[in-house]
């Protein structure tokens, strides 16, 4: 076993020798697989980071939301529908919900209005999103106004800031008291937007939903299952659209790396002949040169994963953020908790690293089994 070792690390200091002997071409290669991998697990990591945002903010989601539809169209709910809805068995709380969008000329973007089911602000008062705050210079006292739907303007005194940690989920949030939502909308008493459930047996909701139906043929039900999934499809579409985009990237360095690993110059010949010539081996030969892309490619890996994960974790992926995260005019900031995954990562390597070291292999046979004079010559 010692003999072996002392061998392969005889191997690998006379692979390292040689490959600072072409110093300059093998930066080369080194610094464009680093950049292949850095964008390919920089778009890998952050499609994945936002999956596991979404799942953690969806996880405390109501479990049920019932939605009164008219003519194929979301419609306001009337409270007798909530006290029907109180009659289903398996039900435990049920509740009905006051939101819409508002568009603010001033920013030139919507916010997302909302009735708070706990602790809503005073009449007059308005708790705002940290996005919402810094477009509109908006701190805890100052004034913002909007007209109504009858043309009249409403004041509101911003009573709190939600805190930074939650931006991602309330960036562009404004909770307001039920009276002034419903002076601002003109929405009558009685009515809401929709009405959220809660089940007492999660492995129920699917057969609650079926009797919410029963009894309420115009409603639509969605379940929280049903929009962890619409999130995904979104990620996953997101993520492709990109990785499509890489794919021009990718195939420049395939060819590219084939013919740096495949085109074997005279110098390399030469060396090859030289060691057969001295009493090595075929499968010597072979062996240093799988130590000589082995170390190409893995520094390369190393390198452009540890840059992805800087880039997505700690700077906030700005070369992608646009494309995975969506447009708006209104960014929520947002640094993903740190994660990898070790099957992503298995699979990043084996679609960068295997490939250049099989496209090794065969130049490197080629020659290793000519006659050293031939080759020599």
């Amino acid at each position: 076993m010692k003999i072996y070792l002392r061998r392969q690390l005889n191997l690998l200091e006379f692979t390292l020798s040689s490959l600072l002997r072409r110093k300059g071409k093998n930066l080369a290669l080194l610094v464009v697989f680093s950049a292949i991998v850095f964008m390919l697990a920089s778009a890998l990591l952050y499609s994945h980071a936002l999956r596991r945002e979404a799942a953690i903010l969806l996880k405390d989601a109501p479990e049920l939301v019932i939605q009164k539809m008219v003519g194929g169209r979301h419609d306001l709910l009337p409270q007798a529908n909530l006290a029907k809805l109180a009659e289903v068995r398996g039900i435990t709380q049920i509740h009905g919900r006051l939101w819409g969008y508002l568009f603010d000329p001033i920013a030139a973007a919507n916010y997302t209005v909302m009735v708070p089911q706990t602790n809503p602000p005073e009449p007059g008062f308005a708790i705002i999103g940290e996005g919402i705050s810094g477009a509109r210079g908006a701190e805890p006292g100052d004034q913002l106004s909007f007209k109504s739907h009858d043309g009249g303007l409403l004041t509101f005194r911003v009573a709190q800031v939600i805190a930074y940690e939650s931006a991602l989920a309330t960036s562009d949030l404004f909770l307001v008291n039920e009276d002034d939502y419903r002076r601002l909308y003109g929405i009558a008493p009685g009515l809401f937007t929709d009405a959220v459930a809660k089940v007492r047996n999660p492995r129920e909701v699917g057969k609650a939903a079926e009797k919410i139906a029963e009894l309420l043929p115009d409603s639509r039900i969605v379940l929280r299952d049903e929009i962890l999934r619409t999130y995904e499809s979104v990620f996953d579409w997101r993520e492709g659209l990109l990785l499509v985009l890489l794919t021009g990237a990718v195939l420049a360095f395939a060819i590219f790396a084939w013919e740096k690993a495949s085109g074997l110059s005279a110098e390399e010949r030469r060396e090859i002949g030289i060691l057969k010539a001295v009493g090595w081996e075929t499968g010597d030969i072979l062996l240093m040169k799988m130590w000589e892309g082995g170390v190409m490619s893995l520094s390369a890996f190393l390198i452009g994963y540890l840059l992805a994960y800087l880039h997505v974790f700690y700077l906030g992926a700005p070369l992608f953020e646009p494309v995975l995260k969506g447009w708006a005019t209104m960014y929520p900031a947002f640094r993903p908790t740190p994660f990898i995954d070790g099957f992503q990562v298995a699979t990043l390597l084996i679609l960068t690293v295997l490939p250049y070291l099989a496209a090794t292999v065969v130049p490197i046979w080629r020659a290793a089994i000519i006659d050293p004079d031939q080759v020599m010559r």
